[in-house]
């Protein structure tokens, strides 16, 4: 996936200026699909030259006219080939999970702290989408054709935090001494090491 398929999908659900989109990315799009403004910026502008979208002006008071996008029909046929072609598997890169494999290099203390300071990070992300979704979906069960994706896409980011918290809780029993779910038995046993 480019950058330009998650425009398009922003423009299909409403048109926007350049400013519109850039905020829109912050407050969603952005939760799981990094952009900067100026990196939307510069791609709505190929975006237009390559016949995705077309702009109009559109005065305003006291203030410079501003650029309004919109997906013109070759926009909404990319967007319809992104949508139905398979997904390729995802990579998953993770620092995080690079230390953890690096622990018995690191200090203890400094990694409970890293693992504390992550965990805290899940619980306010966590809050943010519970907010999100008390606001935006008050009732799961009545959730309109038009908005399920949104709200599939938000389950996942609340799915992805519980699931972030747990692995952090279990991360500090296991270096603190506490209580934690039992790890799977190693085949070390076998004087085999198997890696994840």
């Amino acid at each position: 996936m480019a950058l330009e398929h998650a425009i398009l999908v922003s423009l299909a659900e409403r048109s926007a200026s350049g400013y519109e989109l850039a905020r829109r990315f912050d407050a969603s799009i952005g939760n799981f699909w990094r952009a900067s403004h100026q990196q939307i910026y510069k791609v709505l502008g190929r975006m237009e030259a390559d016949g995705l979208v077309e702009s109009r002006l559109v005065a305003q008071d006291h203030r410079p006219d501003k650029k309004v996008y919109a997906l013109t029909e070759a926009g909404r046929d990319e967007l319809r080939r992104f949508a139905v072609s398979p997904t390729p598997p995802e990579v998953l890169r993770s620092e995080f999970a690079v230390k953890l494999r690096a622990l018995p290099f690191a200090d203890r203390e400094t990694t409970v702290a890293d693992v504390r300071r992550r965990r805290q990070q899940h619980v306010e992300k966590l809050s943010y989408y519970e907010e999100s979704a008390a606001r935006f979906y008050p009732d799961p069960s009545a959730v309109a054709d038009d908005e399920l994706g949104a709200w599939l896409v938000l389950r996942g980011g609340l799915l992805a935090e519980q699931g972030g918290i747990t692995w952090c809780d279990e991360i500090l029993a296991a270096l603190t001494g506490g209580n934690a779910t039992p790890a799977p038995r190693s085949p070390a046993r076998t004087g085999r090491r198997r890696s994840p």
